[in-house]
């Protein structure tokens, strides 16, 4: 019963921080990445897409995403989602291939998308936390209903916090790593 729990508890911490390395790809750091635009959500035939689904992406070089549509009446809902979104990103088509030029990021800039990393960091820390919550409510509830001893529950547990503060720290040095990214010129 114990193994269930901590498997299931681990698998949610797992998820947590997978969730937060997604993240963290969409922050721009001054180099061209698609992944700055493949999530990035198009109205087009009244649908809401990803940008992924409409068009194929490309980074030819470190200052360059370029995109291009499979319809080529998508240019307009593409060029007006890239605008509107908190990219910055001025994009140029030339009716079929839309360009967007990533531009170096300021000092200014930079410190700001440092001050978001820390809440994203956070949000993804209090997720870790939800789950080993959840693991040791679990655990709580199975000593009650006498599926396991005290002393299983008592390892459980510790266990569950072993894992909690290793998917912490696991956090931690992907924080670290792209506030490093973010801050070398």
């Amino acid at each position: 019963m114990t193994d269930e729990i901590l498997l299931e508890t681990e698998d949610l911490m797992d998820r947590a921080v997978s969730a937060y390395e997604r993240d963290l790809s969409t922050v721009r750091t001054g180099r061209a990445s698609t992944s700055l635009v493949e999530h990035l959500r198009v109205t087009h035939y009244d649908q809401l897409m990803p940008l992924n689904q409409l068009a194929t992406l490309g980074a030819p070089d470190a200052q360059l995403i370029t995109v291009q549509p499979w319809d080529q009446g998508a240019v307009e809902s593409i060029m007006k989602a890239i605008q509107t979104s908190d990219l910055g990103i001025n994009p140029s088509t030339d009716g079929s291939i839309i360009r967007l030029p990533v531009p170096p990021l300021t000092e200014e800039r930079r410190r700001d998308l440092v001050k978001q990393l820390g809440g994203r960091t956070e949000e993804a820390r209090v997720s870790v936390r939800n789950a080993r919550r959840h693991g040791i409510d679990e655990l709580r509830k199975s000593l009650k209903e006498k599926e396991i001893s005290e002393d299983d529950e008592r390892r459980a547990q510790a266990e569950v916090e072993r894992l909690a503060s290793g998917h912490v720290e696991r956090l931690e040095a992907l924080s670290k790593q792209k506030e490093q990214e973010l801050l070398e010129v």
